[in-house]
């Protein structure tokens, strides 16, 4: 008996210490994500890849429209399709921000660009279903299911402030829900809110406590769609729930939260947040946390990590300057508070051209363990609305990722920052030119753009390792022979150096690695050690990019 106790028992033990090393082992492999130091890769949904094609045409949208104003055919699918190659993987990307794919409104306008249909995903028609063109529910379930497999988080995209615009076959929703006019003059905090973006975007109420019933077009479409009652079930519920009015806002609130939900998406990018009060910011935080409780848990075995669900807020010109204050020039507002998580930062792109690196990360490192502590900034060269990007002309692809990707905040690749997408085509008016279709060939035979693609990878991948690089706090090391520096964030140590000279450098790694340490420069994919508190790099790049081996 004694001895049936003793194998039971070293048994148990033996299992215990099995468990507490896998336990170990477990933990060291899952990488810390913050979305303070995430790597986003912003695309136009229908612009990016075209994983099928029988959706290419929907709603009799075949009118001849202006260049690059219509829809090209890019999809979820196709998305889905390249982050199982690994496209994103190899990047460093940890989460994709995806323009809106809500149903579009059918018809297109003509305001001076040539006919254009809502391609962007910005004309709303129907908040509750997605538009054909861009894919079915159930590509988007995977879609979801596929990046979180491979550690990467989904943004959708929110239009709370404005429907499409006006269209033979797409009427005015009633006036109790928007208004026409006047037209913004973005003079004033009241001519910037209470007002249409431009002509023919109606405005949302969203200022309305008013109960408001459901516009007739979304009736009649929800009831040849079969599926009135639901959706009318499903808004009994949610309003007996949180006791709202049945104003505008509140049943748009309700349509994007079930996004969350329904299909676990991880955050919302926010569209025209300036264009809407700060109150309603606040109100749809708290509808997205409800909802992203609920899904997790219903959806343990789902569920990432510990963050909460992410908002980042497009407040037009906003800049990390400004830390927490938005000026309207009569009155200053705080979009932080109990609303967004982070603010897309207009402002890095001219850092980067008016500023030292060294600088740049100073400025930054400060403000965003100060000012702005506990919040952050999206960080973008490119952008799908920014006519002034930070290199138009292409002619500065490495630069251009050296700053964004080492530069304190979390950082947005564009699609096509990567691989030099053009931005000037020739026959478009206005942003179109920056909204082309991404330049796969390019990819595959052009020789150059696959040594900058090289670049943007290695450099991706570290911020993707590393924490430290856009949450950490930095560090001047030295700016003698190029800039090195410093960042660290709880354990996430490493030391990067930049503008260095080719061949062999010796770079002072005493303030965060020891003698004897092995280090690992990702960027020439060599192994050095540190003695007398330096280690010697021999490599034909002016950049290391050093960590524990």
């Amino acid at each position: 008996m004694k001895n049936i106790i003793f194998i039971i028992s070293l048994f148990v033990l033996l299992s215990c210490k099995e468990n507490t090393s896998t336990k170990k082992i477990a933990k060291k492999e899952v990488k810390e994500f913050v979305w303070e130091g995430a790597n986003i890769y912003f695309l136009l949904t229908d612009r990016f890849n075209n994983g099928d094609t029988t959706n290419d045409i929907n709603f009799d949208r075949t009118k001849k429209t202006g260049k690059l104003r219509g829809f090209e055919g890019g999809d979820i699918k196709g998305i889905t399709q390249k982050i199982k190659e690994g496209y994103f993987t190899k990047l460093g990307i940890n989460a994709i921000w995806m323009t809106p794919i809500v149903e579009q409104i059918h018809g297109g306008t003509d305001e001076g660009t040539g006919l254009s249909y809502g391609f962007h995903g910005y004309w709303t028609k129907d908040w509750t279903n997605i538009d054909p063109n861009y894919g079915t529910k159930e590509d988007l379930k995977e879609l979801v299911a596929v990046a979180h497999k491979n550690g990467i988080r989904i943004l959708l995209d929110a239009v709370i402030n404005h429907t499409g615009p006006v269209t033979e076959k797409d009427p005015v929703w009633p006036s109790d829900w928007v208004r026409t006019s006047p037209q913004c003059e973005y003079n004033n905090y009241e001519n910037t809110i209470t007002c249409t973006l431009v002509k023919n975007l109606p405005d949302i109420k969203t200022e309305s406590n008013q109960n408001v019933d459901l516009p007739p077009q979304l009736i009649e479409k929800w009831k040849a769609e079969g599926r009135y009652e639901q959706e009318v079930k499903e808004l009994e519920a949610f309003f007996t729930r949180t006791g709202y009015p049945r104003a505008p806002r509140f049943y748009i609130m309700k349509w994007l939260s079930d996004y969350i939900t329904e299909f676990g998406i991880d955050g919302y990018r926010v569209d025209t947040v300036k264009h809407t009060e700060e109150f309603v910011w606040q109100e749809f935080k708290q509808e997205c946390d409800v909802a992203f409780a609920e899904y997790k848990k219903k959806n343990p075995d789902k569920v990432l990590d510990n963050n909460g669900f992410y908002l980042v807020g497009e407040v037009y010109n906003y800049g990390i300057s400004a830390e927490k204050a938005f000026n309207f020039g009569n009155k200053k507002v705080n979009y932080f508070d109990n609303a967004f998580n982070s603010l897309i930062n207009f402002e890095i792109k001219w850092n980067a051209k008016q500023m030292e690196e060294k600088e740049v990360f100073q400025k930054y490192d400060s403000i965003l363990h100060n000012g702005l502590k506990g919040y952050g900034v999206l960080n973008y060269m490119t952008s799908h609305d920014d006519g002034q990007p930070f290199d138009k002309e292409r002619k500065m692809p490495y630069q251009t990722a050296t700053m964004l990707l080492l530069t304190p905040g979390t950082s947005q690749v564009y699609y096509g920052d990567e691989s030099a997408r053009s931005l000037i085509i020739d026959g478009t008016v206005g942003d179109a030119t920056l909204r082309s279709k991404m330049n796969w060939s390019d990819i595959e035979s052009k020789e150059e753009i696959q040594k900058i693609m090289l670049h943007w990878q290695k450099l991706g991948q570290f911020r993707a390792n590393h924490p430290a690089v856009g949450a950490g706090k930095h560090h001047l090391i030295s700016e003698e022979n190029g800039l090195v520096f410093s960042r660290i964030r709880k354990n996430d140590k490493i030391i990067a150096g930049i503008n260095l000279s080719k061949g062999k450098k010796v770079i002072n790694v005493a303030s965060v690695f020891k003698n004897g340490q092995k280090l690992y420069d990702s960027y020439s994919n060599q192994i050095v050690e540190v003695k007398e508190g330096k280690v010697s790099v021999d490599s034909d790049f002016d950049i290391v990019l050093l960590e524990k081996k």
